[in-house]
């Protein structure tokens, strides 16, 4: 496997060098278009709406459209945003794992330690086990801002990026509210006949049916010689961070008197004034890293 990302996990004072790589591969089979009547490619050009000229990818930028302006944002403006420059992931906070719905998870990644001594990461994955928290980070990954679940599966800590909040739809069905009365039998039935599909679940018993049988259909052919040379099928183209090495132990401990400390001065706060504890909340000093963090991650 390849690194495609490479950077910091960061807790508290806490910093774990880590290598990103994709968790999972397609295996479909790869297709593409062609002509049916003489079997040559079909190829996509991108042409400018105003001159009809073809341009070339390293011409292009992105813009945004508000229906009546467009503003172009160059590779530059891009690079320039504080969050496409960090090579951090961030722990936001450490949540129960049963609190993470399935619903919302996306890609998932494997993070590999990047350092002389993996012991700040076994350490980090001993306590999400032990203790049975998911921790939620964030980072940035292809011009984008992630949220995700940092978790462990066996050995490795798996980062799976999750959906925000606004990305997953409410199940809003009428039919839903209607008042249904299932009988204690037919319940019964029910459970009866999930029993006699009961089995443990092994991925390696399931196959994709389909891509077996579209391979099969792809030698057959090959075989018959029902085929074309695929230099025939061309017609003429153009050819187109590294930190500071700080002792474990003292980050761990700092970070906690830290928390503490913050946990200390905001409960302080709250008992000096009834009158506004919230105003009291947002005026505690010395807040640690997380709670600022989960703060950001909440106003965005």
């Amino acid at each position: 496997m390849r690194a495609i990302w490479k950077g910091a996990l960061t807790f508290g004072l806490v910093n774990v060098p880590v290598k990103v790589y994709a968790a999972t591969e397609d295996h479909d089979v790869s297709l593409h278009q062609v002509h049916n009547k003489d079997g040559g490619r079909i190829r996509y050009q991108r042409i400018c709406e105003i001159d009809g000229e073809v341009v070339a990818f390293q011409d292009i930028d992105k813009a945004y459209d508000d229906g009546e302006k467009t503003v172009v944002l160059t590779k530059e403006d891009l690079s320039s945003l504080p969050s496409e420059r960090s090579r951090e992931i961030d722990v936001v906070e450490f949540v129960p794992s049963d609190q993470v719905d399935p619903l919302t998870f996306d890609r998932a990644y494997y993070l590999e330690p990047d350092s002389a001594s993996p012991k700040a990461y076994v350490l980090l994955r001993k306590t999400l086990e032990q203790t049975e928290r998911t921790a939620i980070v964030r980072f940035s990954l292809r011009q984008k801002t992630r949220l995700a679940a940092l978790r462990v599966r066996g050995d490795v800590l798996v980062l799976q990026t999750l959906l925000w909040s606004d990305e997953v739809r409410e199940a809003a069905f009428p039919a839903l509210d209607e008042t249904v009365r299932i009988s204690a039998k037919e319940l019964e039935l029910s459970a009866s006949l999930v029993d006699s599909f009961a089995s443990d679940f092994a991925p390696g018993d399931f196959a994709d049916e389909y891509q077996a049988e579209l391979r099969t259909l792809i030698e057959a052919k090959l075989e018959k010689g029902d085929a074309l040379d695929t230099s025939e099928t061309f017609g003429e183209q153009e050819e187109a961070a590294g930190g500071e090495v700080i002792d474990l132990m003292e980050a761990l401990r700092a970070s906690v008197e830290r928390s503490r400390a913050a946990r200390g001065e905001s409960t302080a706060a709250k008992k000096s004034t009834d009158a506004a504890p919230k105003a009291a909340a947002k005026a505690t000093p010395a807040a640690s890293k997380p709670a600022a963090k989960k703060k950001a991650s909440k106003a965005s």
